[in-house]
């Protein structure tokens, strides 16, 4: 089974979990947020085994650009999906689906432990 693997091409940590990917020979599927959003049903089954704070990227550039208010709006699974519908680059990424669970993020430690 190919990884799913989520996120937007031009994203830096996208890039370098891409090149391990491919070092490492190792099957995927890239979705782009850009070409192809996240869907409130994809959320929602990410947040069956992660939290949506999880999926929430508060640190990166879209983030930044929401309002105060806007920010404290986000209180749970419901408002968060609502958000990042609308902002799927607020999603933190990648995001892969593996048979071994969600990951997020490249750490190079957990790709060797989770996918090889």
């Amino acid at each position: 089974m190919a990884l799913q693997v989520y996120g937007i091409k031009n994203c830096n940590t996208v890039k370098k979990a891409l090149t391990w990917l491919d070092e490492n020979e190792i099957a995927y599927t890239f979705h782009d947020y850009k070409k192809e959003p996240a869907t409130l049903k994809q959320l929602e089954a990410w947040e069956n085994e992660i939290s949506w704070e999880a999926l929430v990227n508060k640190k990166g550039t879209t983030w930044r650009k929401l309002s105060p208010g806007e920010q404290t709006t986000v209180v749970d699974a419901d408002s968060a999906n609502q958000i990042l519908l609308k902002n799927n680059s607020m999603i933190k990424r990648p995001l892969i689906e593996s048979p071994k669970g969600i990951i997020i993020g490249f750490d190079e430690e957990e790709y060797q432990a989770k996918l090889k």
